[in-house]
């Protein structure tokens, strides 16, 4: 196998949980990964969304890069506008120049949380924080400006690298014998691991789209943490429901964001598997 014939792989973002997962991926010989991190790539820089383009050639972007300080948008929405709407439009921009395929990866705070059943990819979105409107905007300039293009949004992402969820709950189960967490939002957990490996398979097929992706099954924070505590074998600590009203957040968190995996089905694709297991695979990692 040459460079020339390998499948080229562009993820802006790679510092971040879900790009150093792409970027430390084992993936079959004639895929090639290059992570560009926020030190080698601006995005809200277009000459620099071209030249790393024209510099690298990729088949395929994977756009992870992103402001995702959900609480601090609130209050600092026009950073949040200029990377997650402007910079994706100018990756999308940099893409279409050079004939790049791009997968956006979005997320479940675009819809209100307030249904009660998993959103499918045609429901409208409702985004009720400035996070979930900027990430929306992406979208919709992603939509805008290719047809060759995947929107794969997740949700409640954790994985070995960076901070998240599952590593907060595993230092405070060390230092404290009692948590409280919030047991009334419900959704699905997804390891980094699994969604990777999804992408890298997704943008090597033709079956454009939008796609909701994470680990199968659903839970409430609370039965997460729960989970996390149990399956590490730390028994000394309890951990405690709570409502949301007790820990209130400047940014509204979804009720609800169950989201269908109908379209990964009707595509024919593998789904995710069971939350459960990949918390599992991913604790011995960690």
């Amino acid at each position: 196998m040459t460079a020339e014939s390998a499948l080229s792989i562009l993820v802006t973002g790679a510092g971040g949980q879900l790009g150093r997962e792409l970027v430390h991926l084992k993936v079959q010989e004639d895929v090639r990964i290059i992570g560009l991190g926020r030190n080698e790539l601006d995005i809200t820089n277009p000459e620099q969304c071209r030249a790393a383009m024209e510099a690298h050639r990729p088949n395929a972007v994977i756009h992870c890069a992103a402001y995702t300080a959900v609480d601090k948008a609130e209050t600092d929405a026009d950073e949040a506008y200029r990377i997650n709407a402007l910079g994706t439009r100018n990756v999308a921009l940099a893409a279409r120049a050079f004939g790049a395929k791009l997968c956006y990866i979005s997320t479940d705070y675009v819809f209100d949380g307030k249904g009660g059943k998993p959103y499918d990819v045609d429901e409208q979105p409702n985004p009720q924080t400035v996070y979930g409107q900027t990430k929306l905007a992406g979208e919709r300039e992603v939509q805008a400006l290719l047809d060759r293009c995947y929107i794969v949004r997740t949700s409640w992402v954790y994985g070995p690298y960076g901070a998240n969820f599952v590593k907060t709950i595993l230092k405070l189960a060390r230092e404290r014998d009692r948590l409280t967490v919030v047991s009334d939002q419900i959704g699905s957990p997804t390891y980094t691991l699994d969604l990777a490996e999804f992408l890298v398979r997704l943008v090597q097929t033709e079956k454009y789209g939008i796609y909701h992706v994470c680990n199968s099954g659903s839970c409430s924070w609370h039965e997460f943490a729960k989970a996390i505590v149990l399956e590490s074998g730390i028994t000394a600590v309890k951990v405690d429901p709570c409502s949301t009203a007790e820990y209130p957040r400047p940014a509204a968190r979804p009720a609800y964001s169950v989201m269908s995996h109908a379209a990964i089905d009707r595509a024919g694709l593998e789904d995710l598997r069971p939350w459960r297991d990949a918390l599992r695979y991913c604790l011995k990692r960690i």
